[in-house]
């Protein structure tokens, strides 16, 4: 079995996703400082970080009708092209004397359109560029989970250093360029497969409507969206009421930067891991691991220790990082490739969405019963929901099965088809 990086177009496709993620991990910091630099207010940078996160939910299901519909190089060729334009829109702006803020968001009300596009799109470019066998698949799908977690740990430092080396507005200037690198090497790939023939391109809401029936035609998925909804929503309450409790009640700062320190280092070794592991029930065994947030959020209720807050946040987080390529593998090999991006999208969107909820209900929690309880209520929240899909026959029987030929030299093949299994069946 021949491994994803000994082919030049998964390498091409790697470094362009691994551009694009780095990229994309530069913008909050970034974007968060040079509104709050320009305009002093809060408000106008949640209407900035508003509009990219809105535009972003918005135009995700269609997203993935026009993925699914159009040959997915050069729609991501296109969405790189796109944040090219729009971060440097925002790079003249802050590099110029007089910002305008309006100006801004618009960019990135665009940018999120264009990382809607993308998000849909990965699924698809995974296939075309690693055609062979699951275990391929779960190989290249856990690189790409190791370029994420590493981006989502250097961005926000490599934002932080360059801001204070040469400005705001140079940063945008990096951003773009980086976005120029994922898109040149997107040109350079060569997929198998094409896009959809033109007579199977049925209107946008009838693609809309074929995604979604598909999704409901899978009840592992749909359950397991409701499961990662639940993930999204009490992380983002740990987000949120996290860093006061560090600051507050367990000896500053200092205390939140070594829990999330751990949690980048457990997504990085949950993705590694990933890459080697061979769950037969996939989905099952993804979503029992995203329980095991229910540890620090725990932890967090009672203010434990220091150095155990760190242990279980990183236990937790290589959890996350273990589900997402395994998760990504079992949707590749058992989604119809025509509908396969309609079908990321709604996860995606189900994900998304679920984020602002936490942040949002978080400091109403706490205000009304302190910051113990909804720590605690997450917990148990995202504790019964994730191990609570096992009680789903479609989710349990959900595997990764053998295939019973053997390859050249005798051997079986690792990787595998999963199917739809009733329950019970073997």
């Amino acid at each position: 079995m021949t491994h994803p990086l000994r082919s030049r177009d998964f390498r091409l496709l790697f470094v362009s996703r691994t551009m694009s993620t780095l990229s994309d991990a530069l913008v909050p910091t970034a974007l968060s400082l040079a509104v709050v630099e320009v305009t002093g207010s809060a408000t106008s940078l949640a209407v900035v970080l508003g509009c990219a996160l809105g535009a972003r939910l918005l135009t995700l299901p269609v997203a993935g009708v026009v993925a699914d519909r159009h040959d997915t190089r050069r729609v991501a060729f296109a969405a790189d092209l796109t944040r090219v334009l729009t971060q440097a829109v925002v790079a003249v702006q802050l590099v110029g004397p007089h910002p305008s803020i309006a100006l801004i968001a618009v960019a990135q009300a665009v940018a999120g359109v264009a990382s809607a596009v993308g998000l849909a799109n990965l699924s698809p470019l995974v296939i075309r560029a690693v055609p062979g066998s699951g275990a391929q698949r779960q190989k290249a799908n856990s690189l790409m989970g190791v370029a994420k977690s590493i981006s989502q740990l250097a961005g926000p430092a490599l934002a932080g250093a360059s801001i204070w080396a040469v400005g705001t507005g140079w940063v945008f200037v990096l951003d773009s360029a980086a976005f120029a690198v994922s898109a040149t090497m997107m040109l350079l790939v060569r997929l198998d497969g094409e896009a959809a023939p033109a007579g199977t391109r049925r209107p946008v809401l009838a693609g809309l409507a074929e995604g979604w029936a598909e999704v409901r035609a899978r009840d592992w998925y749909w359950i397991s969206l409701i499961a990662h909804a639940t993930w999204n929503f009490a992380a983002n309450v740990l987000l949120t009421l996290g860093p006061l409790v560090a600051v507050t009640r367990l000896g500053g700062p200092g205390a939140w930067v070594a829990v999330t320190q751990a949690g980048g280092i457990g997504l990085l070794a949950g993705s590694l891991v990933a890459g080697r592991a061979r769950p037969r029930r996939p989905v099952l065994a993804g979503n029992l691991v995203l329980a095991s947030y229910a540890l620090p959020l725990a932890l967090f209720a009672v203010a434990a220790p220091v150095p155990v807050l760190v242990a279980g946040y990183g236990i937790a987080m290589a959890g996350l990082g273990f589900l997402n390529p395994t998760w990504q593998t079992a949707v590749q090999t058992a989604v119809p490739q025509a509908v396969l991006a309609r079908v990321a999208s709604y996860d995606w969107l189900v994900s998304l969405a679920a984020q602002p909820l936490g942040v949002i209900l978080a400091p109403i929690a706490l205000q009304a019963w302190g910051a113990g309880p909804p720590f605690a209520a997450a917990a148990v929240l995202v504790a019964v929901v994730c191990a609570g899909t096992a009680l789903a026959p479609g989710v349990r029987d959900l595997r990764l099965e053998r295939p019973p030929c053997t390859g050249p030299d005798g051997a079986r093949p690792l990787g595998g088809v999963p199917r739809d299994e009733a329950a019970g069946t073997p």
